[in-house]
């Protein structure tokens, strides 16, 4: 990235305002001892703002002066009572909250890996995460007591609420107990292992990078306009990447984050008035709620920043959320692996609400053919990204293809002749029937259309005669009436015969994980015949059916 353009965007953000020299100074030397690690970014934030306030849940609030101290005490505890340190790994099983917070930034403090556990596990896919990757130490909310106490007692636990009926240590408990003396910097920085989504297979572990500098920063801001003391909501689940990102901007930005442990749309609406938010991380699927939700046709928030990343953005939903909310939707297209590819920006989406907007300054994004070659403007192929931010492997020893130092995104798509990303769908997502290619998520985009529709998923099942044919499940509004002819209909007025569904089933919801993603082998799972006519029967999303799914209704829900 020029230097030029790095300056510009920084001071366009506020992050170049002249301070205090004494303060800058100690904000400078933090960077340097620390460097752009979160609990760099928190240190040098404390340095410059030490009053101004990091963190707010539902329980209490923190300045980063006193987030610093407590973290740094929470380090001091886990090193001493633990013997944690570099290498060592510390698992995280918890909602959005302030002792996750700290938690994160007391591991990076003695250089221990952080291993970001997704809440929606089961109790047979946690046991497995938890062995695969090392854990020794596992922080957790108290809600996931009963589900912890069948792990092995050769890994520790404690609380990160601090139920004092339980017998496990807390949080809060070892912050008080712990001496305050100052940590060095580690040997090593700490890595954050973020799991991926799971929703095709057992979770693996992603290796996160720490920047090296300002430039992923400015790359994301130069796009998505937050600044410097910005007050930010973080609904996405910080044990995501989104979310995991929106904490890395905030501190960054020296911001005040607000957190809750579950989303609820009409919480959030309420607190993000109350909290004078400026901007929100969010998932695809807590927009829609919000929409569902909200109690007028125009709803007036502090709002200004609506940053939107995780799953796919439904197109029908990108106009309707702006008309009630604003122009405030900027859509981040990126992955666990890849980071960001590009960033649509509100008047993008106005102007094209189907497109992934453009790649920052310092992002390549290609389109190749299965020979590795480079495809024309309007030509479908692989989507391929190289940025400052590229994942480091999987802590299997697995990693992802790439092309001369891009990766790919396991996505199909193509680009404009202006230089616009367009996704048109996940490559092992693509069916063909009768000989002709056709991407699901072209077909959920016009059901969606339909007023009648809250959500929809498009999958490809076996077929004797066409070898594959499409699918749709389908979430009606209350209240709201649809039959299977009137969909069939919509879409072969809008589309090609071979993308119309042949099978339609409506069902109360889509099965999610907790970050927002549909679970589409649940569908397939669903259906007690792979071929031929087939009858409507519910999707199984219950806690017995699958494990996968068990957190996705108290997460995110009405």
């Amino acid at each position: 990235m020029e230097a030029a353009f790095l300056f510009r965007t920084l001071a366009r953000r506020g992050l170049l305002t002249p301070g205090r020299p004494d303060k800058v100074i100690r904000q400078l030397n933090a960077l340097r001892r620390w460097g752009f690690s979160l609990t760099g970014e928190m240190r040098s934030a404390a340095a410059r703002d030490p009053r101004r306030l990091a963190v707010i849940d539902e329980t209490r609030s923190l300045t980063y002066s006193e987030l610093a101290l407590r973290s740094q005490r929470l380090a001091n505890a886990l090193r001493t009572g633990y013997g944690l340190g570099p290498g060592d790994r510390l698992g995280l099983l918890c909602r959005n909250s302030a002792a996750m917070f700290e938690s994160m930034l007391a591991a990076g403090a003695i250089g221990a890996d952080v291993v970001l556990v997704n809440t929606g596990l089961g109790p047979d896919q946690l046991e497995t995460v938890l062995n695969n990757q090392d854990v020794r130490v596992l922080i957790h909310d108290d809600e996931f007591f009963e589900m912890v106490s069948a792990i092995p007692p050769s890994l520790a636990r404690i609380s990160a609420d601090g139920d004092e009926r339980r017998p496990t240590p807390t949080v809060a408990g070892l912050i008080e107990g712990a001496p305050h003396a100052d940590v060095a910097p580690p040997s090593q920085p700490g890595r954050t292992i973020v799991l991926t989504s799971g929703t095709t297979g057992t979770p693996k572990g992603a290796r996160r990078p720490i920047p090296g500098d300002f430039n992923p920063l400015a790359a994301v801001i130069s796009r998505i306009p937050m600044s410097a003391g910005e007050r930010m909501y973080i609904a996405a689940p910080m044990f995501h990447t989104w979310g995991y990102a929106g904490l890395q901007i905030a501190l960054a930005l020296r911001a005040t984050v607000v957190l809750r442990r579950r989303f609820d749309a009409r919480e959030t609406i309420a607190a993000v008035t109350e909290h004078k938010c400026t901007s929100l991380v969010a998932v695809p699927v807590m927009l829609q709620r919000m929409l569902d939700a909200a109690p007028s046709e125009r709803v007036v928030t502090p709002l200004r920043v609506v940053a939107s990343s995780g799953s796919a953005l439904p197109a029908p939903m990108v106009h309707r959320f702006m008309d009630v909310f604003g122009d405030v939707l900027y859509n981040l297209y990126g992955s666990t692996e890849a980071s960001w590819a590009s960033i649509a920006t509100p008047s993008e989406l106005r102007t094209d609400r189907t497109c992934a907007g453009r790649p920052p300054v310092g992002t390549r994004v290609l389109i190749l053919d299965a020979n590795g070659n480079s495809m024309p403007p309007n030509h479908v192929g692989r989507i391929f990204v190289g940025n400052d931010m590229l994942f480091e492997g999987y802590t299997d020893g697995g990693g992802k293809e790439w092309r001369d130092g891009l990766i790919a995104t396991g996505d199909i798509g193509h680009l404009s002749p202006e230089g616009l990303v367009y996704v048109d769908g996940r490559e092992d997502d693509m069916v063909i029937c009768g000989g002709e290619n056709v991407y699901p998520s072209a077909v959920e985009n016009i059901i969606a259309e339909l007023p009648q529709v809250r959500e929809v998923a498009v999958v490809g099942l076996p077929d004797r005669v066409y070898g594959q044919r499409l699918a749709a499940w389908i979430a009606l509004y209350p209240g709201e009436q649809l039959d299977t002819e009137a969909v069939r209909e919509y879409v072969r007025r809008a589309m090609a015969r071979f993308s119309v569904p042949r099978d339609v089933y409506f069902v109360a919801e889509l099965p999610r994980n907790a970050t927002g993603k549909i679970m589409r082998r649940f569908l397939n799972a669903s259906l007690n015949a792979p071929t031929g006519p087939l009858p409507v029967q519910p999707v199984r999303t219950s806690v017995a059916d699958s494990n996968d799914v068990t957190m996705n209704l108290p997460l995110i829900r009405d």
